[in-house]
C-alpha cells in the first residue's frame, strides 16, 4: 500500500497538470510536438497504472498476476522511452542523422524490451516471480535501466552542449530536454540501488511536469504571437476603413438574402436626413427613402434601383456599379454618387455614397471653359488617325480635358475633365493597369519625368496592358508637347489586335521553324536539329559558361534491311516508327533526333541522366527479349557521358558513344536466343 500510495498521488497529479493537452491533444496535427507530447503522456499514464497496481498485486500473493502486471510494467516503461525520444525530436524540430539516432535508440530500447520480456517467458531473464509470490530481479531488469541511463544521459549531455551555442526559442528547448533528460539519469541511477522503491515513476513525473512548463510557454507564445498578429490585422482594416469612411458620406452593409443592414459610417448631413442606421429590410426602406428626399426629376429611377434582383443583374461579371442622382438635402438639390460593390464571401452587398455636388459643379464650369478656351488646332497637329482617346494637359496647372473622335473626318467631342491629370491618371493605373506594367507607367505618367523627356526627343512612347473584366487590352500611349509650349497632348490607341496579329506571325514563323526541323517519318527531330543541338552545346562549353551534365547515347536499328528487302518499304517505315516510339518512351525527359535511315541518337540530360544506367540496360533487356521472340523493335545502343577532363568537343564524346554502339550490335547479331553462338 505503501508503494502504490505514490502512484495514486502521481495520476491524480498526472491528470491535474496535463488535463489540457489530455483533453484537446489528439485535435493538434499529426506529427507536431503537442500532437507527440500527448502520445508520451498517454503511455505515462499506463505505466504509472501498471506500477501503482504492482503496489496492490504484490501483496495479493497470486503469481500469475504478478507476473503479468510486471511484464506490463517494463512494455509501457520502455513504450514511454520511445515517445519520449520522439517528442524530442519533434520539440527540437530536428531533421537528418541527429534525428534517426534519437529515434533509433528509441526504438532499440523497446525492441530490446519486448524480445527480453519474450525471453523471460521462458527464462527469467528480466525478472522471476517465485512460486511463494515474490518479485526477484534479474540481469536484465539492470541492462534494460542501463540502455535507458545511457540514452538520456547522450541526449541531455548533447542538449547542454547545444544549448551553451542556441539562442532564442532553440535555446529554450535544449533546456527543457536537457533539464529532463538529467532527471531522468538521476532517479535511474537511484532505481537501480533499490527495486522495490518507486524512484523510476518519481523521476518521469518530475521530468513530465518540467516538460509540460516549457511546451505551455511555447503555446502562451503562439497564441500571443496569434492574437498579435490578428491585432495588426485589425488595425491595417481599420485604418483601411477610416480612408474609406472619410470620403463617403455613408457606407452600408446589407444582407443580399434578407435585406438586414447596418450603417457602418456616414456624415453629419446625411444623418441629416434621418435615415436609419439600421433595419430589417433595405430595399424597401430605401425605396421609400427615395420617395421622400430624392429629387423629383431622379425619384422613379432611384427607386428602380434599390430591388434585390435588379442589384444582382447589374453585378453580373463585375465587381461593383455605380450610378448617381440628386438628394434634397434641405432646399437644395445636391448630386451624390452611389457605388455598389459585392462582399468576399458573396452574401452582403457593401453600398457607399458620396456626396459629389461641388465636385461636378467645377467640372461643369471647368468644361464649359475648356470648350470654349481650347484650341482645336493645337490637339489636331498631334491627333493621329485611330487614336481613342486625346487627354489636353495644361502643364502648369495639371487641368485637363480628354477628347474623342466620333467620325471619321476627325472632329472631336469633350469626352471628360478634371483638374489633376497626374493624380487622377496614377490612380487609375492602379486599379485597372496589368500589375506587371503598373510600375513603368507610374514613373511615365510623372510630370517633371515628361517635361524632362521632351526636351531632348519629340514624342515619348510607351506600350502597356490594360485589365478589363480580367482581360488583357494592350494600349499604345503617346506624349508630345503642343506648339504653345504649355501643354501635353496624350494620345491613348487600343493596339490589342495589332499586338495579336504580331504574335500569331511569330508562333507561325516558329511553327514554320519547328517543322523544318522535325523527320516527317517518326516526328522526332532530325539531324538538322541535332546539329543545331551539338553546335549550342559546343558554344556553351567553348565560353567556359554553365551548362547541365549530359551523355550522347547512339542507337542503330537492326534488321531494317531484311525487312525492307522482304516485306517491304511500307514494313520497314513502321519498324522505323516503333523503335522511334520506343525511344520517345524510354527517354521521356530527352530529345531524340533521327540522323540517318536507321540511326537515331538522344542528347540524355535531366532526370534521364540521373538514370542513366537504368534506361540503358532497359533498353538493351528489351532489344533482346524482342530478338528472342522475333518480335518488336532491336535496337543496338551505346552510351557515353561528357567528361569536361577528356572531351574537348561534343564530337568525342558521340564518337566514344558510337563505338560502343557497334560492340553492341556485335552482341546482338553473334548470340542466339537460346546462347549458343
Amino acid at each position: 500500500m505503501y508503494y502504490s500510495s505514490f502512484g495514486i498521488l502521481t495520476v491524480i497529479l498526472h491528470f491535474i497538470i496535463n488535463y489540457e493537452i489530455l483533453k484537446n491533444g489528439r485535435k493538434e496535427p499529426h506529427g507536431s510536438p503537442r500532437y507527440r507530447y500527448r502520445q508520451f503522456l498517454d503511455a505515462l499514464l499506463g505505466f504509472y497504472v501498471a506500477d501503482l497496481l504492482w503496489g496492490f498485486l504484490a501483496e495479493s500473493g497470486i503469481r500469475l498476476i504478478i507476473w503479468a502486471d510486471t511484464t506490463i510494467f517494463f512494455v509501457m516503461m520502455a513504450l514511454s522511452v520511445l515517445l519520449w525520444t520522439r517528442f524530442v525530436v519533434a520539440f527540437l524540430d530536428k531533421r537528418g542523422i541527429r534525428a534517426r539516432l534519437f529515434l533509433g535508440a528509441g526504438w532499440g530500447i523497446f525492441a530490446f524490451v519486448i524480445v527480453s520480456l519474450i525471453v523471460n517467458v521462458f527464462y527469467p531473464f528480466v525478472f522471476e516471480v517465485t512460486e511463494e509470490a515474490q518479485y526477484v530481479p534479474r540481469f536484465g531488469r539492470y541492462a534494460l535501466l542501463g540502455l535507458q541511463l545511457l540514452l538520456f544521459l547522450l541526449i541531455s549531455v548533447y542538449s547542454l552542449f547545444v544549448t551553451l551555442r542556441a539562442e532564442g526559442a532553440d535555446r529554450v528547448h535544449y533546456r527543457a530536454v536537457c533539464v529532463s533528460g538529467g532527471v531522468m539519469t538521476f532517479f535511474i541511477v537511484i532505481q537501480t540501488l533499490d527495486a522495490f522503491a518507486p524512484f523510476y515513476t518519481i523521476g518521469c513525473f518530475i521530468a513530465s511536469c518540467l516538460i509540460h512548463v516549457f511546451v505551455e510557454e511555447d503555446v502562451k507564445k503562439e497564441k500571443d504571437r496569434i492574437a498579435e498578429a490578428t491585432a495588426r490585422e485589425k488595425e491595417r482594416y481599420s485604418q483601411i476603413f477610416a480612408s474609406l469612411a472619410s470620403d463617403y458620406a455613408a457606407i452600408y452593409y446589407i444582407n443580399i438574402e434578407t435585406g438586414q443592414y447596418m450603417e457602418v459610417s456616414a456624415s453629419e448631413s446625411y444623418r441629416s436626413m434621418n435615415v436609419p442606421k439600421k433595419g430589417e429590410d433595405f430595399y424597401a426602406e430605401t425605396r421609400e427613402n427615395a420617395r421622400n428626399y430624392v429629387h423629383p426629376d431622379d425619384r422613379d429611377f432611384a427607386e428602380s434601383m434599390y430591388y434585390k434582383e435588379t442589384m444582382l443583374k447589374n453585378l453580373e461579371g463585375r465587381k461593383s456599379y455605380a450610378y448617381k442622382y440628386r438628394i434634397m438635402v434641405g432646399d437644395e438639390a445636391r448630386y451624390f454618387r452611389f457605388l455598389v460593390m459585392l462582399s468576399e464571401d458573396g452574401k452582403h452587398f457593401v453600398l457607399c455614397d458620396k456626396d459629389i455636388h461641388d465636385t461636378i459643379t467645377a467640372e461643369t464650369a471647368l468644361l464649359e471653359k475648356q470648350k470654349i478656351s481650347v484650341t482645336f488646332s493645337q490637339i489636331a497637329e498631334s491627333l493621329a488617325s485611330n487614336y481613342d482617346v486625346i487627354y489636353y494637359v495644361n502643364i502648369p496647372t495639371d487641368e485637363y480635358v480628354g477628347y474623342t473622335s466620333h467620325n471619321i473626318y476627325g472632329e472631336l467631342k469633350v469626352n471628360e475633365s478634371g483638374s489633376d491629370f497626374f493624380a487622377e491618371a496614377k490612380k487609375n493605373v492602379a486599379l485597372v493597369i496589368h500589375p506587371m506594367d503598373r510600375d513603368r507607367l507610374f514613373s511615365i505618367l510623372d510630370k517633371d519625368y515628361l517635361i524632362t523627356a521632351l526636351k531632348e526627343r519629340r514624342q515619348v512612347d510607351v506600350r502597356y496592358r490594360h485589365l478589363i473584366n480580367e482581360r488583357v487590352q494592350y494600349t499604345s500611349l503617346s506624349v508630345r508637347r503642343s506648339t504653345d509650349g504649355n501643354h501635353l497632348i496624350i494620345g491613348v490607341e487600343n493596339i490589342d489586335e495589332i499586338v495579336r496579329r504580331e504574335r500569331e506571325h511569330l508562333r507561325a514563323l516558329n511553327t514554320e521553324k519547328e517543322l523544318a526541323r522535325r523527320d516527317e517519318l517518326t516526328g522526332t527531330r532530325n539531324k538538322t536539329a541535332c546539329m543545331e543541338m551539338e553546335q549550342s552545346l559546343q558554344n556553351c562549353i567553348d565560353s567556359g559558361g554553365d551548362y547541365l551534365p549530359f551523355a550522347i547515347a547512339v542507337c542503330d536499328l537492326n534488321e531494317l534491311k531484311r525487312i525492307n528487302d522482304t516485306v517491304g518499304h511500307s514494313a520497314g517505315d513502321v519498324y522505323i516508327r516503333s523503335s522511334a516510339k520506343l525511344l520517345c518512351e524510354l527517354f521521356s525527359h530527352s530529345p531524340v533526333f533521327r540522323i540517318g535511315g536507321d540511326e537515331f541518337a538522344i542528347f540524355v540530360s535531366g532526370d534521364d541522366y540521373d538514370a542513366r544506367d537504368e534506361l540503358m540496360e532497359r533498353l538493351h533487356r528489351t532489344s533482346r527479349a524482342n530478338r528472342d521472340r522475333r518480335e518488336g523493335p532491336v535496337i543496338a545502343a551505346g552510351m557515353a557521358e561528357y567528361d569536361p577532363a577528356v572531351d574537348a568537343r561534343v564530337t568525342e564524346t558521340f564518337d566514344r558513344a558510337d563505338r560502343l554502339m557497334y560492340e553492341d550490335k556485335r552482341d546482338l547479331k553473334g548470340v542466339k536466343g537460346d546462347g549458343s553462338l
